[in-house]
């Protein structure tokens, strides 16, 4: 399949909006030089005067990102740790954490959108079209790997794939803990398809705006999907994610009651280890 700048662009948009959940964004400010052209090769299909602009404010956004929002992350960090030392990881503590986590993503996608608006309205004719292709492409993915299997199966990998995410941070689960993690699974229900159904939507959503790129209701209407993208989600998703959030929240607290003495010492020496990475990045002592 050819290099798409569809893919790019989101790929652009979904690194920025991700920025403020991501634990590893160390390693992607640290690679930078490195990563960005082996990017741009694999994912553009762009002209010059596109690549040249994506490379330019990708590095701008960066720049931004890690000199004016990293260090609110620092303290974040520090809040989580305290948390966790202090064995207080309860609902409202979690709650707490992921509106400041939400809020800081939100900037990060107020920051990004007049630049997501410039390359989207400079796209062609062909490159919507790609566009289009790579979503039926994506649904049709997700589709297959996510709901087009029976539910009970769907729910035993949805477990096996949180316990791997786990392992790392908490280190070999109990078997009370691996049981927790089925009941959550189980609770979650036909969340795949909800996820898939409204990721579709969204998709076709952004493929209305793009046809009318020309016209002044783009930039506000791709404000919307980008900055507000909640509010264009459909009903049946609005409820399951509510669920999911509530579900995950309740599957931390049990973890952590549940948790040895070693998982959170893993735990505190892996959250210090992510706050140094953040803590030693040139852009921050420059």
């Amino acid at each position: 399949m050819p290099p798409r700048l569809t893919k790019a662009l989101l790929t652009f948009i979904a690194c920025a909006l991700a920025l403020g959940a991501c634990s590893r964004i160390d390693l992607a400010y640290r690679n930078l030089d490195r990563l960005v052209p082996w990017s741009l090769g694999d994912y553009l299909d762009m002209n010059r005067e596109q690549k040249s602009l994506l490379d330019e404010r990708l590095k701008t956004h960066l720049a931004w990102h890690c000199t004016t929002q990293l260090p609110g992350y620092l303290d974040w960090l520090d809040r989580v740790r305290q948390m966790v030392a202090d064995n207080a990881v309860t609902d409202q503590a979690l709650q707490q954490r992921t509106a400041e986590a939400r809020e800081a993503i939100g900037r990060v996608a107020e920051q990004v959108t007049p630049s997501a608006t410039e390359l989207l309205r400079g796209m062609s004719d062909r490159q919507v079209a790609e566009m289009r292709q790579a979503f039926r492409d994506d649904i049709a993915q997700r589709q297959k790997e996510y709901v087009d299997t029976p539910l009970p199966e769907q729910v035993e990998k949805r477990a096996t794939r949180m316990q791997k995410r786990l392992q790392p941070w908490l280190g070999e689960l109990t078997a009370q803990q691996r049981q927790r993690v089925k009941s959550w699974s189980q609770a979650l229900g036909d969340q795949n398809s909800q996820w898939v159904a409204n990721r579709a939507h969204w998709q076709q959503q952004l493929v209305l705006v793009m046809d009318q790129r020309s016209s002044p209701s783009f930039e506000p209407r791709l404000a919307q999907l980008l900055q507000r993208k909640e509010s264009l989600w459909t009903p049946a998703y609005r409820a399951a994610f509510q669920n999911t959030e509530q579900q995950a929240r309740s599957l931390l607290v049990d973890l952590m009651k549940q948790s040895t003495p070693q998982q959170r010492a893993l735990l505190e020496q892996r959250l210090s280890k992510v706050r140094t990475d953040f803590s030693e990045l040139k852009c921050l002592k420059g």
